[in-house]
């Protein structure tokens, strides 16, 4: 047998083994099962990016394939409904944004699901750092020049939203009810409609995820007044924060993405998802591939996730209360 032909064969047999090795891991059910990752948004957004990266460095982890299907529709709440009814057995999960699971139980008289109950949690996969922006030909540059801007002109300050009762809404809401001025909240079916009104002058200001939004900021049609969070994204090095403009009402507007599994799904199949998910989120290659695109990478594990998700309605509650914000739907 010739030399090449033999590390053909060498080459094919480690992959195989490599294969075996990896569904090993895997409880019956799971090991060369078809894995489904359904995300609440359209194509192209910083939520089917997460999805889509997480799915590559998935793919040695023992399925037999994993698809990424876009469910957009009822602020998420289409594909949250999908995944619910889904067979309890690991294969189908939902890349879960945070406010389906702090916010929206809160600001929605009737949100359709049970944030503690319809779904089990796997792990915390993604920081979604948020922004607010506006078009590229206003007036103001900064969050201060922004504020000015909008005492002078109390009827023209309206933030662009894609979802009523957000993280950025409520944001909003402390911002000017601090700073002294009111601010009139636009909604709109997704933020590709909501963007095309920043842009065109139409809103004063719009506010969804960073990673979204760059591909506009970096074509010179949308300038970014601020960032939640309190530091500043690799990706975007010269835009500030809001907190460091002196305007801390944003800081807890960065939004998360993790994932779950239909409720009743073997603790057996939840162990080994977690595990596999947060060795995927420890790849280098994965950490870069977030960060370029605006995102953060930070992982947890289920017990973690489940926890945080209590704190942070815990700690919107009073905001929600104090902004008297009901979606009546």
């Amino acid at each position: 047998m010739r030399a090449s032909s033999l590390r053909l064969l060498c080459i094919a047999a480690c992959a195989a083994a490599t294969v075996q090795a990896a569904q090993a891991e895997l409880p019956p059910g799971l090991a060369g099962g078809n894995l489904k990752i359904v995300v609440g948004y359209a194509a192209g957004g910083a939520a089917d990016t997460v999805a889509r990266l997480y799915a590559e460095q998935l793919k040695d982890a023992g399925f037999g394939s994993i698809v990424v299907d876009n469910k957009p529709g009822a602020s998420a709440r289409l594909a949250w409904d999908v995944v619910k009814k889904s067979k309890a057995d690991g294969l189908t999960l939902y890349l879960a944004p945070s406010p389906l699971l702090t916010i929206l139980p809160l600001t929605y008289k009737t949100p359709g699901y049970d944030a503690e109950k319809d779904l089990t949690p796997v792990a915390l996969l993604v920081e979604i750092p948020t922004a607010v922006v506006t078009g590229a030909s206003q007036p103001y540059s900064s969050m201060k020049q922004y504020v000015e801007w909008a005492k002078k002109n109390p009827t023209k300050a309206t933030l662009g939203l894609a979802t009523i009762g957000s993280s950025g809404h409520l944001g909003a809401f402390a911002l000017a009810k601090a700073q002294g001025f009111e601010i009139t909240p636009v909604a709109y079916r997704g933020a590709s409609p909501m963007l095309v009104d920043v842009v065109g002058g139409e809103l004063s200001m719009g506010w969804d995820a960073a990673a979204s939004m760059m591909p506009l900021y970096k074509g010179g049609k949308i300038k970014f007044l601020g960032l939640s969070g309190d530091r500043r994204l690799p990706a975007l090095p010269e835009v500030p924060t809001a907190k460091e403009q002196g305007f801390p009402e944003f800081v807890a507007a960065t939004s998360w993405y993790g994932v779950y599994a239909p409720a009743g799904t073997p603790p057996a199949a939840l162990a080994a998802l977690e595990k596999s998910f947060l060795a995927a989120a420890a790849k280098p290659e994965l950490v870069r591939s977030l960060e370029a695109a605006g995102l953060v990478a930070h992982s947890e594990g289920r017990a973690d996730l489940a926890q945080r998700a209590q704190r942070e309605r815990r700690n919107w509650e009073p905001i929600v209360k104090a902004a008297g914000i009901v979606v009546d739907e």
